[in-house]
């Protein structure tokens, strides 16, 4: 039999999906887009956007001593919405997760949802059970954001999604303390016409720094008859400018093509928000929402993550 060409680059776990609303030690709507990161000790840590049965969400921790299965869950959610905090008085959403060598913590970047609509947030952790909210950091309309994981030529920079009227693009923004931000370059735009990523992009889990570059994960929309299809493409930027593509690849690397991918709150979902890097330094493991209900993990690897690129680049 022919190998189906959709599942060479990224294989799925046997296992998917590997977390659900029915693993949760209390009661949930669904479990989705987790920050991923693989502690010291190896434990993979996810930090997970759970929906309640009212339609807010807030964050929970599962960690596994294998990325894989055995997932022990915080019994209460880890972090919720604060009150006293107007913009995440809807709830709080799709965390992606840095290791910052520098400040010695983790650096969570996530959305807060509010009437206002979604604005990026930040808060710093060390074990994830205390956090330092720094606030909003980007003014609505804004998701799909991380940090990178040290200071370019002095500046913090943060990658992001604004909406401006019809325009939903990735942009690379700068900051000297975390707190204001500026100097918003353009990274990557949709692209116009039939394309797979024709509607909106944006971020997918963190940037990857490889010798090549800053190796990104993206998620691309495209509204047909049926409603959106999210699936997920790769680019590649320069490591001392990183708003300033290399590469992008024509086609899209991974699209929902399970039953657990095609069907649920929302249906034609991959959303992926973490990954972890084996101890090679090349096996990647991408944790994924799959039809904003359910997580998925698809391994993968760096090198040939970018072999592909270079034979399917458009730039």
């Amino acid at each position: 039999m022919t190998p189906d060409p959709r599942r060479l680059l990224f294989q799925r776990s046997g296992r998917n999906p590997i977390l659900t609303a029915a693993d949760w030690p209390y009661t949930v709507n669904s479990v989705f887009n987790p920050g991923a990161v693989r502690l010291v000790d190896g434990t993979t840590l996810l930090l997970c956007r759970v929906e309640d049965r009212t339609g807010v969400s807030h964050l929970c921790v599962a960690r596994s001593a294998d990325g894989v299965g055995g997932w022990q869950i915080d019994p209460e959610p880890t972090l919720r919405p604060d009150p006293c905090r107007p913009e995440e008085v809807w709830g709080i959403e799709d965390p992606r997760i840095t290791w910052v060598e520098e400040l010695e913590r983790y650096a969570v970047v996530y959305t807060a949802y509010s009437p206002a609509g979604p604005a990026v947030a930040l808060a710093l952790t060390r074990d994830f059970r205390e956090f330092e909210r720094l606030g909003a950091v980007m003014t609505p309309e804004d998701k799909d954001a991380a940090l990178l994981p040290r200071r370019i030529n002095g500046r913090w920079l943060m990658v992001h999604r604004p909406t401006t009227g019809a325009e939903a693009n990735i942009y690379i923004s700068e900051s000297p303390d975390l707190i204001h931000w500026g100097r918003h370059h353009l990274a990557l735009a949709h692209r116009q016409g039939p394309w797979w990523d024709t509607s909106r992009v944006g971020l997918a889990s963190p940037p990857i720094e490889t010798a090549a570059g800053w190796l990104m994960l993206y998620h691309g929309v495209k509204n047909t008859a049926a409603g959106c299809l999210y699936r997920v493409g790769l680019a590649l930027f320069d490591l001392e400018e990183p708003w300033r593509c290399r590469r992008r690849g024509a086609e899209w690397v991974m699209g929902p093509i399970e039953p657990y991918e095609r069907s649920g709150d929302v249906s034609d979902v991959v959303f992926p928000c973490g990954h972890t890097l084996g101890e090679d330094g090349d096996r990647l493991n991408v944790y994924y929402g799959a039809a904003d209900s359910c997580i998925g993990l698809a391994s993968t690897r760096v090198s040939a993550l970018l072999a592909w690129l270079e034979r399917h680049s458009t730039e």
